[in-house]
């Protein structure tokens, strides 16, 4: 698309401001950046850092030295698996949690605590056999208990902050006990013997499998949190993991050291002994750390490169890119006026730029996103539901908005992001085409990422920068975040018909009308424009030569465990 001429100002606008743009931040998901998840493809097409587990022919032997240092950006707003909805927290429990399955590297299900499982006729009960050597970091036993326990606490309504609880209403009974006032005997979850568990579904879940492996679902030592409500807040004697690493350290805002489990019960596997993950909110400083050699990894999934650099990677070949199943869009508190407004709500979404955001700001190949769930899930949101850079459309969704809302004008408005060199490049741009297309004054406003999370969630703002990763490679997964008010809905948009949808789409077992149904949901959600989608994500990341078996997942994760370091 041809760029109009006020985005090829931009294009020198932005050359320059970069430069003097600072800091990092986090995305919102599973999720952001999730911004959670924390969430949603295909392998990562960049050469360095992309091989497989085991040492191919010619990479050299292995370091001595099998220290791996990466930044992790920002303080991680819970290390509680029960608790966590963000990427930066999951990057850490991920290393140090497992679940019943995990998500090997060529992107599959696999057997993790769970040696084994069956499933019956029917395919509404699972039946998982708990690894005999499978033991938490302290020496106890994992147990089909300690699932039990986790994904019910998660699931009681006493524990408010569990904004991740949707993920379990799969299973039978669950969505009743949290919201409902269901009892917890009739939620499908049953620990059979210490090594026997027993998951009912309320209807079959071809994905169920894939949500184990999410960390929503990772056990927790019932003997040691049970009554300790304050178990995750550091490293403590109560802070037990049954991962391929522990966490060593926690010194807050600055850095956590992860080391490897000796203990685990696939510990061969794991060739990295220490992790070291930085909390550096600055991209330009976490780069030359990177240059410098302090540094072994820079960019995603777990830091941003800085975006006046990204033109010089691509040209050395040095920068990575896959696909990444995500989505970055501005969402609407549609309580506050003015975007209590359908009309005003798709003429903001109407006068933004898209091409000319991806081309001129971030040039990481992104795809404009006129959709809610990526292409890589549905590959007809390529074209999506409304047009790119439309100005005069929403010129006239602003006359019939401002006519219902019986306004002469818009009053200021203001646009809220997290902090990152990019949320605020992109912010910048988008205030001039609100301003230029719509005449309305745009106010910026930044926070870090813990407060800004904390004022989305109190539906303190207007317009809230926000992205969502995909924690499974399901449609679903975007479009059940917007089913109800409250955890990842930052919007207080809500549709009975839209939601009637989600829940006839979860008993729906043939694919072609399940998929039907929920198309039908996101044309409802898309008409009503709750957000304004920007654009869909790509993951870009830097590698050294000697870092090995690492790879960045197309929903946005990364796992160490398949990890090494080869001599330099």
């Amino acid at each position: 698309m041809k760029l109009k001429k006020w985005s090829l100002l931009l294009v020198l606008v932005f050359a320059m401001s970069i430069f003097l743009a600072a800091c990092g931040g986090d995305d919102s998901g599973s999720g952001d950046s999730g911004d959670s998840g924390d969430s949603e493809e295909t392998e990562g097409s960049g050469t360095e850092g992309s091989d497989s587990s085991e040492e191919s022919e010619g990479e050299g032997e292995l370091a001595a030295d099998q220290t791996f240092d990466i930044n992790i950006k920002t303080e991680p707003p819970s290390l509680h698996p029960g608790l966590a909805t963000d990427t930066t927290s999951g990057a850490v429990l991920d290393q140090v949690f497992e679940g019943l399955m995990r998500i090997n590297q060529e992107g599959e299900v696999e057997e993790a605590m769970a040696e084994s499982y069956e499933v019956s006729d029917d395919l509404t009960t699972y039946t998982f056999k708990i690894r005999e050597d499978a033991t938490w970091s302290n020496g106890d036993p994992v147990t089909a208990q300690d699932f039990e326990y986790a994904w019910e606490w998660v699931l009681d309504p006493e524990n408010a902050d569990t904004d991740y609880a949707y993920q379990l209403y799969v299973i039978k009974g669950a969505q009743a006990a949290k919201e409902e006032g269901g009892s917890m005997d009739d939620v499908g979850i049953t620990a059979e013997d210490d090594k026997t568990l027993v998951v009912e579904l309320a209807q079959p879940t071809p994905y169920f499998l894939d949500l184990t492996a999410f960390y929503t679902y990772y056990p927790v030592n019932h003997n040691v949190v049970d009554g300790n409500d304050e178990w995750a807040q550091d490293v403590t004697e109560n802070y037990v993991t049954n991962g391929p690493f522990t966490l060593e350290s926690w010194e807050h805002k600055n850095q956590i050291v992860l080391k490897k489990n000796p203990d685990y019960w696939d510990a061969e596997t794991v060739k990295l002994e220490t992790i070291n993950m930085y909390m550096i909110d600055d991209e330009n400083t976490s780069l030359e750390m990177y240059k410098s050699g302090e540094l072994d990894w820079a960019g995603d999934p777990t830091d941003s490169l800085p975006l006046a650099a990204i033109p010089s990677l691509k040209d050395d070949g040095s920068l990575n890119l896959s696909p990444l199943a995500g989505v970055y869009y501005y969402s609407f508190n549609t309580e506050e006026s003015p975007f209590d407004n359908v009309n005003i709500r798709k003429a903001f979404a109407s006068a933004i730029n898209r091409e000319g955001i991806v081309q001129s700001i971030t040039q990481r190949e992104e795809q404009p996103a006129m959709a809610l769930v990526p292409p890589s899930i549905w590959e007809e949101n390529n074209e999506g539901y409304f047009q790119d850079n439309d100005p005069e459309g929403a010129k006239e969704y602003l006359e019939k908005g401002l006519e219902e809302l019986g306004l002469d004008e818009l009053p200021p408005v203001k646009l809220s992001y997290n902090t990152s060199e990019a949320h605020a490049s992109i912010a910048q741009a988008v205030q001039d085409m609100w301003k230029q297309n719509l005449g309305v004054e745009v106010e910026l406003n930044n926070e870090e990422w813990n407060v800004y999370l904390d004022s989305m969630g109190a539906g303190n703002y207007q317009i809230g920068r926000m992205g969502w990763l995909a924690d499974f490679n399901d449609a679903i997964n975007f479009l059940e975040i917007f089913q109800t008010v409250g955890g990842n809905n930052y919007t207080n948009w809500e549709n009975e018909e839209y939601s009637d949808l989600i829940e006839q789409s979860r008993t729906e077992t043939d694919a072609a009308a399940r998929k039907d149904i929920l198309r039908q949901a996101e044309q409802i959600f898309m008409d009503d424009m709750p957000i304004a989608p920007v654009y869909f994500y790509t993951n870009a990341w830097l590698s050294k030569d000697y870092v090995h078996g690492i790879e960045v997942s197309p929903l946005g994760g990364v796992q160490f465990k398949w990890g090494y370091l080869t001599e330099q």
